[in-house]
């Protein structure tokens, strides 16, 4: 096993909140550091590498292994903004766990063993407006030619955050320009930082997914929890 460091947010061992496999138990391994400045993100403590802890693979892997579960999760932060998220998964992928990667779709790195390459597009919504800094950040928060190679080359789900009824427009628009998305593999879901928000968007986004013939995603992690950390 590899010796090679990287940043992690931290590890824990919950229910795959989102996407086709909402519900399944998962390891998760939260790495640090994210260009985006999503304004309505849920993981800002992972935004900085700094807030992150130096592990070796072979540490992570040890983790992992510890929960006595098939299915890891790579998220993030963005952990396809660093390299060795190859080697991370090359070596879970040799203890025979299912792996699922967890990304905004911002950058491509070829060969790596996934299972899942799950992809959650930041439509305008997530821009912030208080900030001229958070703008800038979000120049690249949508890279079509990006979505274009992870959508030939892996196994994809792709995940909307819906906050209004127009986003679907958006949504469509970015399918269309793409061209080689299985819209069987597209997911809505409502944008939500607790339970009852989730609530209150809930049937708004169920019938845009009626509308569209788009699936509805979960988000199990603020309905049973919240969006407690950890959980």
């Amino acid at each position: 096993m590899s010796s090679v460091e990287v940043k992690v947010s931290e590890i824990f061992y919950s229910l795959q909140g989102e996407g086709f496999l909402a519900g399944v138990p998962s390891v998760f391994v939260r790495l640090a550091g994210c260009p985006l400045r999503c304004r309505w993100c849920d993981t800002k403590y992972a935004w900085e590498e700094e807030a992150g802890q130096d592990c070796t693979i072979i540490e992570i892997v040890e983790t992992v292994c510890s929960f006595q579960c098939g299915y890891a999760v790579i998220t993030g932060g963005e952990p396809m903004m660093d390299l060795q998220i190859r080697q991370l998964a090359k070596e879970l992928k040799a203890l025979n766990k299912h792996i699922t990667i967890e990304t905004a779709g911002i950058a491509y790195i070829p060969d790596i063993p996934c299972d899942i390459m799950s992809i959650s597009p930041k439509l305008a919504n997530s821009v912030p407006e208080e900030t001229k800094l958070a703008t800038i950040h979000n120049n690249s928060r949508l890279d079509l030619a990006v979505l274009g190679e992870l959508a030939f080359h892996y196994n994809c789900q792709f995940k909307f955050v819906i906050d209004g009824k127009n986003d679907l427009t958006e949504i469509q628009e970015i399918l269309e320009t793409t061209g080689n998305i299985d819209v069987n593999r597209v997911m809505l879901m409502p944008q939500a930082a607790t339970r009852d928000e989730f609530l209150e968007k809930a049937p708004m986004v169920a019938d845009l997914c009626k509308r569209s013939g788009y699936c509805f995603c979960q988000r199990l992690q603020v309905l049973l929890w919240n969006n407690q950390r950890g959980m």
